[in-house]
């Protein structure tokens, strides 16, 4: 509470010096025009009282783009009512979000996260208006923090026409690249609010599920040697091969994300990044995903360094680490090697986000290993994940060309290197067992084996 109320006094202070920038929601959100590509900031960041502020100014405008990665919580502009005065288009698709793109209500784009920030910057059909931010108080140097998600939001706070910002004493400070001066901000109000937090964390598990993703985890954890370098994702798997690592040492990280399961090797020492061959001794990531424990954790904690995914997720940035460990989940692989991650059919479930940039970052880091793992089957075994052919209308995340290590629970399996028959092989073991015969009988059937 002390800490809290030392932010408050200094964030009174600086409201004082920069007076004029202090206005309204509703008044900030006048900037913003009929045509105007507005960005708004992602994940646990997203300023959720300037987007109610915005989408109560519907009926004044027509044809606003709301570009942003994925949000949780509302997304008020989707609504049926808002159609013809904002339009989503997503570069990475989330649950409020994804059935008005398959509608055709809304848009994706197709892009790998690393090539984000350029687009923005750079692509005059791409510039942004107008970026909405969530952002901690200023410092006494007139400093304040994008807090969990730096990502692509720092790209178009450097080229929007105005800059927005809530300003949120529980928005933790982070190291790194995440600063923007108060002299930047065009326009700025107080509203102090729990950050978001991601959706499903305390959501209770089935124990079959936990069972498999335990060893899908432990298939995971014995690729993986002592000083690499890790990135992985959300969810149980990620969670699942941390669990598994307490005996290892020396162990960094260099992730687009993170989320609370790295926590406890942290803090027991096993995450040191003191191996780490870029960056050394710091974890290296754009944003994070979690709950209020991992938020306080990161708050003024110099053993995190928050970057752009210009940087981050440059492929060869992330080569520049050694033994570097991309581990990355699916919906579907065939039976010679191609992926699928973001979509189901025609149907487009996600997007693109980091995995292909990360697959091909640890390829080509020396003692690397891209890992792509996956649950064998879905639909509580009902079909195989490991196909024949992809979906109709599925797309190809990762190619077969990128891809090299695929981890199920029934084992692990190097593509890199083989021809087609001896991928197949491969990849029949480590499918579900009764559908092993399935795969095989088509694929002699197509002669690949």
């Amino acid at each position: 509470m002390a800490v809290l109320n030392k932010i408050k006094e200094q964030s009174n202070k600086t409201k004082e010096k920069y007076s004029q920038k202090y206005v309204t929601p509703e008044e900030a959100v006048r900037v913003i025009k009929s045509n105007d590509r507005i960005y708004i900031q992602s994940g646990c960041a997203y300023p959720q009282r300037l987007v109610e502020a915005m989408t109560a100014r519907a009926t004044e405008l027509n044809n606003v783009e709301i570009c942003h990665l994925m949000v949780f919580g509302e997304a008020p502009y989707m609504k049926p009512e808002m159609e013809g005065h904002f339009r989503h288009n997503g570069f990475f698709l989330g649950g409020n979000t994804r059935k008005h793109v398959n509608a055709g209500k809304a848009d994706f784009m197709p892009i790998f996260l690393s090539e984000i920030p350029k687009l923005i910057q750079h692509d005059t059909k791409h510039k942004v208006d107008v970026v909405f931010i969530q952002v901690s108080p200023p410092d006494m140097h007139g400093f304040c923090s994008m807090g969990v998600a730096v990502d692509c939001t720092k790209a178009a706070v450097h080229v929007a026409k105005y800059v927005i910002a809530q300003i949120n004493p529980m928005m933790p400070r982070v190291h790194g690249d995440s600063f923007i001066h108060i002299n930047d901000i065009d326009f700025a109000f107080e509203f102090e609010q729990p950050l978001q937090e991601l959706p499903g964390m305390h959501a209770e598990k089935d124990p079959e599920e936990i069972k498999i993703f335990e060893k899908i985890g432990q298939n995971i954890a014995d690729l993986i040697e002592d000083g690499s370098t890790l990135q992985m994702g959300i969810g149980a798997i990620p969670d699942a091969v941390l669990a598994r690592l307490t005996d290892r040492k020396d162990l960094g990280i260099h992730t687009e994300m993170f989320s609370d399961g790295a926590i406890p090797l942290i803090e027991s020492g096993v995450i040191n990044c003191d191996k780490k061959t870029l960056l050394r001794g710091k974890i290296v990531t754009s944003f994070v995903l979690g709950s209020h424990r991992l938020f306080e954790y990161i708050h003024e904690n110099p053993f995190v360094e928050m970057r752009t995914t210009e940087f981050v997720n440059d492929p060869f940035t992330i080569a520049r680490n050694d033994k570097m460990i991309a581990i990355n989940s699916c919906l579907q692989v065939d039976m010679t090697g191609q992926v699928c991650s973001d979509s189901i059919g025609y149907n487009f479930y996600s997007g693109f986000g980091g995995q292909v940039d990360f697959i091909r970052g640890a390829a080509r880091s020396k003692g690397g290993k891209p890992i792509i793992a996956l649950q064998s089957t879905a639909k509580k075994g009902s079909i195989s994940r490991i196909v024949p052919h992809l979906d109709e209308g599925a797309g190809v995340t990762t190619s077969r060309g990128d891809v090299h290590w695929v981890v199920t629970e029934y084992g692990a399996v190097d593509l890199h290197g083989m021809n087609v028959r001896e991928r197949v092989n491969a990849l029949i073991s480590i499918a579900h067992p009764k559908f092993r015969e399935e795969i095989e009988k088509a694929a002699k059937l197509r002669n690949f084996i």
